[in-house]
């Protein structure tokens, strides 16, 4: 691939509320003992089982977690309800997921040194849409004033890689004159706040990125997006059987199985090597020697995952400067976990450095980007 394909900015919209994991664990812990005092009987007799109880510790030792940011903290840590509150809002109004990624967007937008008029695609590529259509891509397009067409992908945590291999061909083949990737991420909805094994896990962020070409980049931190790299392999260790056939099949739309689920230590014991392999083969393909990396954008699910990839890559562990980690405050954010990395550091490495984004998840997808500072 030629360079004539780049980055031109970065944007990053955090929400306003967080939960630590020691509010986590306060009400999970309450609800368990609530539910066991509940059920005393039955799990005597071994016709129900018992809630286990957690830790700040445990979190932080099975994940690297330390807190998580939250679109709605209302109702999610309430042992009565263990889901967020979200407002119902009318057709006519913004939808919280366009509301979430319009303002990553428009950060994207001020870093690239861009306006709408220079954009003709918008991406909206993520995890979980909050409804099947009109597109929520459509929607950011229409309310940010931008002529072109829009659409949504799904790729769960590898949406923001995928996303952003189609705007590269898109610039590469000249279909497009700028593209938008937007990766809002609402994923407390999904989350199971009542199973101690992946309450913690996932966190609410949005992130957006200009893809254009090398003769219209205006911003200040650019890179050349030197290749692109996805793959996929079915797997049913990560699942979210959410949708809309449960409305026929008579499931209950909301239990455990219709939300996040996974078998994490398959998924860990097979991921990894895969993710290693990827970006090394990727590399490879390109001419590219691993100790020639200055920075190693990952996807941030689990801080074992990193150091296992990172050290199998390098021999050795990675620094905090070659592997940025921001999961310890945004906890796993699906898709955008390496753009957050890539948002937050970035704008430190010299004319000529190269780095990789590297996405891998449900699926199993696997994204990759090799980028060289401009």
């Amino acid at each position: 691939m030629n360079s004539s394909v780049v980055i031109s900015g970065v944007g990053l919209w955090t929400p306003a509320h967080s939960i630590s994991n020691e509010e986590l664990v306060e009400s999970y812990n309450a609800w368990a003992e609530q539910f066991n005092a509940k059920n005393s009987a039955s799990i005597e007799k071994g016709e129900v089982e018992a809630k286990p109880l957690s830790s700040a510790a445990f979190i932080e030792k099975a994940s690297g977690i330390k807190s998580r940011y939250i679109y709605s903290k209302e109702g999610a840590l309430d042992i009565n309800r263990m889901r967020p509150v979200l407002e119902v809002r009318t057709d006519e109004q913004i939808s919280h997921q366009a509301e979430m990624a319009i303002a990553a967007a428009k950060k994207a937008l001020k870093a690239a040194n861009k306006k709408a008029s220079d954009i003709d695609m918008v991406i909206v590529s993520c995890a979980y849409t909050q409804r099947s259509y009109p597109a929520i891509a459509i929607e950011v397009q229409g309310a940010l004033g931008i002529e072109g067409f829009g659409f949504d992908m799904l790729v769960a945590c590898s949406a923001a890689t995928f996303g952003l291999q189609r705007a590269v061909d898109a610039i590469k083949a000249g279909s497009s004159k700028g593209v938008l990737v937007i990766n809002p991420e609402l994923t407390s909805p999904q989350v199971n706040y009542m199973d101690r094994d992946s309450h913690f896990i996932f966190g609410d962020v949005a992130t957006a990125i200009v893809v254009e070409s090398s003769e219209t980049c205006q911003s200040a931190h650019s890179f050349d997006v030197l290749s692109t790299k996805c793959i996929t392999s079915y797997s049913n260790n990560i699942r979210s059987n959410f949708g809309y056939t449960t409305r026929v099949t008579d499931e209950d739309p909301y239990s455990a199985d219709m939300l996040f689920h996974q078998n994490g230590r398959k998924v860990f014991k097979e991921v990894c090597p895969m993710a290693a392999e990827h970006i090394e083969n990727h590399l490879k393909s390109q001419g590219i020697q691993v100790s020639e990396l200055k920075r190693w954008w990952l996807h941030q699910a689990n801080i074992n995952m990193n150091l296992l990839i990172s050290k199998r890559l390098l021999g050795r562990d990675a620094t905090l400067e070659e592997a940025p980690v921001v999961l310890d405050e945004y906890a796993n954010t699906a898709s955008a976990g390496s753009i957050i990395a890539f948002a937050k550091y970035h704008e430190d490495l010299a004319v000529g450095d190269i780095g990789v984004i590297c996405s891998f998840g449900a699926g199993y997808s696997i994204g990759s980007l090799i980028l060289r500072k401009r």
